[in-house]
């Protein structure tokens, strides 16, 4: 059974009610209800968490390195600033898939840069919360499922 981990970066918490316009209006509660629905079917676990905080991230993708097969990441704003969250990622041995809700290639320019993207098997972007089903697809996919 394939083991996913989807983490979820800064202000992901306020998904619905922050910036509707750009990111919709489902909620993470939606987001993670979608990808367990889709992990479910696959036949696959995933474990959903969300931190506003750096740290926590990249404890997390380390403790994925014994936990997980493949690793699904929003790191929200961290895409464009952390090099620890980079270098993390570089020691995780599995597919990485980078994922946002919006396309941060329509946005500003400063979004335009990736952290993850250069470690990561692929991107998911601009699908909203149906990027995240795709995700796990995705991960599935690249596990063989």
């Amino acid at each position: 059974m394939a083991r996913i981990w989807l983490l979820n970066g800064p202000n992901l918490n306020l998904l619905g009610v922050r910036e509707p316009a750009v990111y919709g209006r489902a909620t993470l509660a939606d987001c993670e209800a979608l990808a367990r629905a889709r992990a479910g079917a696959l036949g696959a676990t995933l474990d959903f968490r969300q931190s506003n905080h750096e740290g926590v991230l990249v404890d997390w993708i380390q403790a994925a390195r014994d936990g997980a097969d493949a690793l699904i990441l929003n790191a929200g704003a961290y895409t464009h600033t952390s090099v620890a969250i980079h270098d993390a990622l570089k020691a995780f041995e599995g597919p990485v898939i980078e994922l946002h809700l919006s396309n941060p290639h329509a946005r500003e320019p400063f979004r335009h840069r990736s952290f993850v993207g250069p470690v990561a098997r692929g991107v998911i972007a601009g699908f909203g919360a149906q990027g995240y089903a795709l995700a796990v697809d995705a991960a599935a996919g690249l596990l063989g499922g």
